[in-house]
């Protein structure tokens, strides 16, 4: 996925703030949240939630509240689900097609909590 492309593509201006954002998302293969990334960037946490705001808007990036109540961001590559485990609330990308209908509403994403096999053991 080349970054100057999908921006020319949603008409988002591509800014150095925007282009290291996007950067840091596309090589990670889990979702992040502002904690995990603030030491990577030269900006603000304002401005990191103002180009984060803008790039949902464009269905650009994807994110979730987690446990421990931190918003994760991620590129909106394909849409997947996202399991939670409930003890040490690592986060894992679900990419099996789970078949869930809601008679009436579509769904986009799906959060599913437990236990994560190393919890289990």
């Amino acid at each position: 996925m080349n970054i100057e492309t999908l921006t020319h593509e949603k008409n988002i201006k591509l800014t150095t703030a925007r282009k290291a954002i996007l950067e840091i998302l596309l090589e990670s293969d889990k979702p992040l949240s502002y904690e995990d990334i603030k030491d990577q960037l030269s900006m603000d946490k304002a401005t990191f939630y103002r180009n984060i705001t803008k790039f949902e808007e464009e269905d650009i990036i994807n994110s979730f509240e987690s446990n421990d109540k931190k918003r994760y961001f991620e590129i909106q590559k394909i849409k997947h689900s996202h399991f939670i485990c409930s003890v040490c609330s690592n986060i894992e990308c679900i990419h099996e097609k789970l078949d869930f209908n809601l008679q009436g509403y579509q769904v986009d994403n799906i959060i599913i909590k437990g236990i994560c096999p190393n919890c289990l053991k």
